[in-house]
């Protein structure tokens, strides 16, 4: 039987949600961090970081629940780079998912706390559940932290969110887009399969075709946000379009044109699902959502 993708994202969803607000609530004690936190980790999130964990770990063991804690903690983290990139030192957008930004609706100095306390607040996740009692796979943990972290850190999204900004104006060769966008895009996507890999056990052969399948599938993500951000509808994205273009920034339609960045990201698809060709029917989440990012209009 096909995948209602629809259903199957709205079910994930409400896992991560209700999971994420119990961890923030339990975790967050204090009054003045809590209300933003919630608003903008409730402000509408697509949750395919978390999802991908999950499918994942689906993959590797046909149970995504173990690895809930990391989708949990991934989804703060993007969160947190999320509410610092709308700041007016970087972006300064106004708007993020059709609602004021984090620093709009509370203020500058507090988005910037809320940012850092989602940050720390994800690894205390990741540590308590390679902590919890009677948990025999610490060791998993341990190495799931290195993972997120790093790709999280000065060796992924941070540098290229750095270069991002440093490069703005600056007209950048095929090469160095892909890396710029696999850095700032596509580490924290690649982090959320390996590590739902590992929790679930994943032999070697298995977690490199993973890797393969979300190196290919976090770069086609940022070619088609570089795509909508052309073509997009503002009612659809909950944002502005055109803000690419106007700030110089580096992207694939500036770089090869509308076509042929959205047959680019196409192969990239159809080489992600290649990566997948070993897995049974337990993979078909991630084989649905490698479809979605092509087909998406927000």
């Amino acid at each position: 039987m096909q995948l209602d993708l629809q259903d199957y994202l709205r079910r994930q969803k409400e896992r991560i949600d209700q999971a994420l607000l119990g961890y923030i609530r339990r975790l967050c004690p204090s009054d003045l961090l809590l209300a933003p936190m919630e608003y903008a980790v409730m402000a509408g999130g697509k949750r395919l970081r978390p999802v991908l964990c999950l499918a994942a770990a689906n993959a590797i063991c046909g149970d995504g629940d173990p690895a809930l804690p990391a989708a949990c903690a991934l989804e703060m983290i993007h969160t947190y780079s999320l509410i610092h990139d709308d700041l007016p030192a970087v972006d300064n957008d106004m708007l993020r998912r059709g609602k004021s930004t984090c620093h709009v609706k509370f203020g500058e100095a507090t988005a910037i706390l809320s940012g850092d306390a989602f940050l720390n607040m994800a690894f205390e996740v990741l540590s308590d559940a390679g902590d919890a009692p009677r948990q025999a796979n610490a060791s998993k943990w341990i190495q799931v932290i290195k993972i997120i972290s790093t790709a999280s850190g000065c060796r992924g999204m941070l540098d290229g969110q750095a270069r991002d900004l440093a490069y703005e104006g600056v007209k950048l060769d095929h090469g160095e887009l892909r890396q710029l966008h696999g850095l700032k895009t596509g580490a924290l996507i690649l982090s959320a399969v390996h590590s739902g890999a590992v929790i679930a056990g994943g032999a070697s052969g298995q977690i490199d075709r993973l890797k393969r399948y979300a190196a290919k599938i976090g770069l086609a993500f940022q070619v088609v946000d570089d795509i909508l951000n052309v073509t997009g509808d503002p009612e659809l994205l909950g944002k502005a379009v055109g803000s690419d273009q106007l700030r110089g920034k580096n992207t694939y339609p500036g770089l090869m044109g509308l076509e042929a960045s959205r047959q680019y990201a196409k192969g990239l698809v159809e080489d992600a699902l290649q990566a997948l060709a070993i897995f049974d029917n337990k993979a078909d989440p991630l084989r649905a959502v490698a479809r979605y990012i092509i087909d998406r209009n927000r």
